[in-house]
């Protein structure tokens, strides 16, 4: 009967030291470095600030609530031509600029 209550006691502490194990090697093995070409200038206009982001993925927010997540293919004097959305395959986006009203997109990612 004893022995029945130590086989799990075992197993459990086994199972929680190689948690250990792996998540430290998984931590230390990547770090959060700077994605070159990445940055908002927020002295420039928000259409100057898009053109910068031509060719990166960025999520752009509308007045409606409305989000859309793509790469950027072109800016013009007032619509964003974004390609590749995510939400939808095989389809692209013109929004007006002036609909706009956040534009986020990924500035850091892990380095092995």
């Amino acid at each position: 009967m004893k022995r029945m209550k130590i086989i799990p006691i075992i197993a459990a502490a086994g199972f929680i030291l190689m948690s250990s194990f792996y998540s430290a090697e998984c931590q230390g093995a990547a770090e959060v470095v700077a994605i070159d070409g990445m940055a908002y200038n927020p002295q420039f206009s928000l259409t100057d600030n898009l053109k910068s982001f031509v060719g990166k993925k960025v999520t752009v927010t509308l007045e409606s609530g409305s989000a859309f997540t793509g790469k950027v293919k072109e800016v013009g004097e007032h619509l964003l031509h974004i390609e590749r959305l995510d939400s939808k395959d095989f389809n692209d986006a013109l929004i007006s600029i002036d609909k706009i009203v956040a534009l986020d997109a990924r500035f850091w990612e892990f380095k092995r």
